[in-house]
């Protein structure tokens, strides 16, 4: 950079002696002032340029944030987290222990080790279809009418007030009892295993499509159980898991990158929420994706269909308006009064999970394509 400064200064001079030695005196002043004139200009761009490329080198040496850090979750030896800014890597099994307080360095004995700075990164327009398996992306679209780019939107927007993060594709492995009577919470959706508060928990399904997807003929509960190298039984509906806590976490965090896996927990989704959630959009002749990303984040943090609370409840209390904006203000409108009760979400984060959604409508960004920085910036609130 400073030799392009060097070079465009010394072209101005030899320009200006030649002209200046075939100029009467009178006329050299008007030239002199043209050449500060031009030589402050080159000057002034080539100092804009050596700033703008210091900046380009300073962002480039900051570092995208990893996963945000569930308190809760089993992580081991090498599992990268963010928080605050910050990257951490685990330097061995650790649970609970927050990374802002429990790091340092390699040699600190700490269970997180200190990374770089980070900064939270935006997905490129193109890469949202990189987010799905081929079958899966397939899948979808034949049974969905949505593409990989709305799913992926649907998905950040659920993934926010479920894991405080936008990257939800690294929670395929993600295992917890949040303690919320409804056993362990499993995967990107959320598959429990049933309890007080549960009674007809979708975990069960969840094991026997991993068999299936995994190639047995006659897949079983108990399969997909074996295939994890997880143990349990089924306890009337509720599936019982006999692994200790930490070892159930470990085994399904194992499961991560397991294909099969990953497949088996969109056909579940699609089973047990995804599904309905279509159908009663479609039978109100509502199509959008925001439309039908909000009825599945519904169904999923609230349930399908029965009681009150339910997806199916609170659609029973939003009017019967054919105009879809209308109907859909009122829907949200109903969500709200009840999103942060019977420990649906943790005051207020439902409420400004519903904001999200009601936000996108408002705007306009009904399709969810195009939508990467209205996305962003409607997720962009604190959790409690």
């Amino acid at each position: 950079m400073f030799a392009s400064i060097k070079f465009i200064n010394h072209d101005i001079i030899h320009y200006l002696e030649n002209i200046l030695q075939n100029l009467p005196m009178k006329k050299v002043s008007t030239y002199l002032l043209l050449s500060c004139g031009m030589l402050a200009l080159s000057l002034n761009a080539s100092a804009h340029g050596l700033a703008a490329g210091h900046q380009a080198r300073l962002d480039a040496r900051i570092a995208p944030c990893d996963a945000a850090w569930v308190d809760g979750a089993v992580y081991t030896a090498g599992n990268k987290v963010s928080y605050n800014g910050v990257n951490y890597s685990a330097a061995y099994w650790t649970q609970g222990n927050n990374p802002a307080s429990s790091s340092g360095a390699r040699t600190a004995a700490q269970p997180w080790v200190t990374g770089a700075s980070c900064q939270q990164t935006k997905a490129a327009a193109n890469g949202h279809d990189a987010n799905f398996s081929p079958a899966t992306l397939q899948f979808l679209k034949t049974n969905t009418g949505l593409d990989g780019e709305q799913w992926d939107n649907i998905m950040k927007l659920i993934n926010k007030p479920e894991q405080d993060s936008l990257d939800w594709t690294k929670y395929y492995g993600y295992c917890e009892n949040i303690n919320d009577d409804r056993g362990y919470t499993i995967g990107i959706f959320g598959a429990t295993t049933g309890g007080p508060n549960d009674g007809g928990p979708d975990g069960p399904a969840l094991f026997k499509e991993f068999d299936a997807a995994s190639g047995a003929a006659n897949p079983s509960i108990a399969g997909g159980l074996a295939r994890a190298g997880a143990h349990g039984n089924m306890q009337g509906a509720i599936l019982n898991i006999t692994d200790s806590k930490a070892d159930f976490y470990k085994k399904i965090a194992a499961l991560q990158n397991n294909a099969a896996w990953r497949e088996a927990m969109w056909r579940t989704f699609y089973n047990v929420y995804i599904k309905y959630s279509l159908q009663q959009a479609r039978q109100r002749g509502f199509t959008t994706a925001l439309t039908i990303g909000s009825f599945v984040d519904t169904a999923l943090n609230q349930g399908a269909s029965g009681d009150s609370g339910t997806l199916e409840g609170v659609l029973s209390r939003s009017g019967k308006s054919t105009d879809e904006k209308t109907f859909m203000t009122s829907f949200y409108a109903q969500r709200s009064k009840i999103v942060d009760t019977h420990q649906y979400n943790q005051p207020p984060n439902g409420k400004n999970r519903v904001k999200e959604w009601s936000t996108l409508l408002n705007q306009g960004e009904t399709d969810l394509k195009n939508a990467d920085a209205a996305v962003i910036k409607v997720t962009d609130w604190t959790m409690h």
